[in-house]
């Protein structure tokens, strides 16, 4: 099977992430991308205007990605499933929309294909240096769901997961890749998704509130007859502005935030190597955690106890892993292409020295480089 004709059936075919990333979209139910191209998520959005030609479904190429995100909010209170594809650049330009989406229960999709930053940076080089904006890009309190792959079959598979868990909880979920995994090319299985999960689309509740604090309300969609009012200020259950009401704003925010937090256990997905005799474990996410995990083979050939804590999701932050690995070893090691955005996290949590290993040359950490910092740590 090639890339080209892989948008139906299953099986295992050698194909790059982003294009991955795309086929596992349209399986999850995805009828609707609006984007703009940016480097290195381009393919997602090439591959999108193939499968959904095919599939029935709309693809436009926006003017901006301001543009784009209005796009995708739109589509989805129109019923359908809908995302977007960007990089750092166009994830800033965003932020604004994705706030409204945040604060008016938007169910979505956005890989953010993350490059070596700030600014233009390094068009067509690798970096993670998105994750904080990702968590804090949004003026006020918001509380992401942000899946991060390490490989082809993960990117596929995390978008299938990202697309059930922004409709189970109503929120804008997103895939935090890299250029790494979005331009590698690896086997892959291409699978109908175990299981699809579609927003409850109902008119005979209130569509932005619920009895339980951290309660997701039905989601008519604009046709049912609901007569929807949707807006960006403070809104009571039925949609009203109701600016001036400060219980109305605490209960709406506060319902919001727990939407995410109290479900940090059923969203959060980590992953342990040779961690039972551990005395030094990584910390990692993405391509790094391929490095980590080759230098801990390295290390263990070597006589020295290395482990590994990969996470698969950044936000909500895996906190209880962290304290528990804290628990457990000496040092934990933190490998990012940034400079050191979750290992300031993980000091948060962690009882144990975090200590920091960064680049950001726009290049991968080579696995020698972490096990000569581990053999320095004596």
């Amino acid at each position: 099977m090639s890339e080209e004709n892989s948008g139906k059936g299953t099986g295992k075919v050698l194909m790059q992430g982003n294009v991955a990333a795309a086929e596992a979209a349209v399986r999850a139910g995805c009828r609707f991308f609006a984007g703009y191209p940016i480097t290195p998520s381009s393919e997602i959005m090439v591959r999108m205007a193939e499968l959904l030609r095919e599939r029935g479904g709309t693809f436009i190429q926006m003017e901006d990605e301001i543009a784009s995100i209005s796009a995708v909010i739109g589509a989805s209170w129109s019923g359908v499933k809908a995302m977007t594809a960007t990089s750092g650049p166009g994830f800033s330009l965003m932020q604004e929309g994705l706030g409204y989406a945040y604060f008016t229960e938007t169910p979505l999709v956005l890989i953010d294909v993350q490059r070596a930053g700030p600014c233009t940076g390094q068009a067509t080089h690798v970096g993670s240096g998105d994750l904080m904006q990702v968590r804090y890009g949004s003026h006020g309190d918001v509380f992401p769901i942000a899946l991060c792959p390490w490989s082809v079959q993960e990117l596929h598979d995390l978008t299938i997961r990202a697309f059930n868990l922004s409709e189970r909880f109503r929120v804008p979920a997103f895939i935090m890749t890299d250029e790494g995994v979005g331009h590698l090319r690896e086997t892959v299985e291409l699978k109908d998704a175990a299981e699809i999960v579609d927003r409850v689309r109902r008119g005979d509740g209130p569509p932005f509130g619920s009895p339980l604090p951290d309660g997701v309300p039905p989601m008519p969609a604009f046709g049912d007859g609901a007569q929807l009012l949707i807006t960006g200020s403070t809104h009571d259950p039925k949609g009203f502005r109701k600016v001036d009401d400060p219980k109305i704003h605490d209960a709406l925010v506060t319902r919001l935030m727990h939407k995410t937090t109290d479900h940090a256990d059923e969203i959060v997905e980590t992953e342990e190597s040779m961690l039972d005799d551990a005395s030094v474990a990584f910390f990692a996410y993405g391509i790094c955690a391929r490095s980590a995990l080759a230098a801990v083979k390295r290390l263990r050939a070597k006589g020295v106890k290395a482990g590994l804590l990969r996470t698969r999701t950044i936000w909500p932050f895996p906190a209880k892993q962290l304290a528990d690995l804290g628990g457990r070893v000496k040092h934990i090691v933190v490998p990012e292409l940034n400079k050191g955005q979750m290992a300031d996290v993980a000091r948060q949590h962690a009882r144990c020295d975090v200590l920091s290993v960064t680049q950001t040359d726009g290049q991968l950490i080579e696995p020698e480089r972490l096990v000569e910092f581990v053999i320095g740590l004596g």
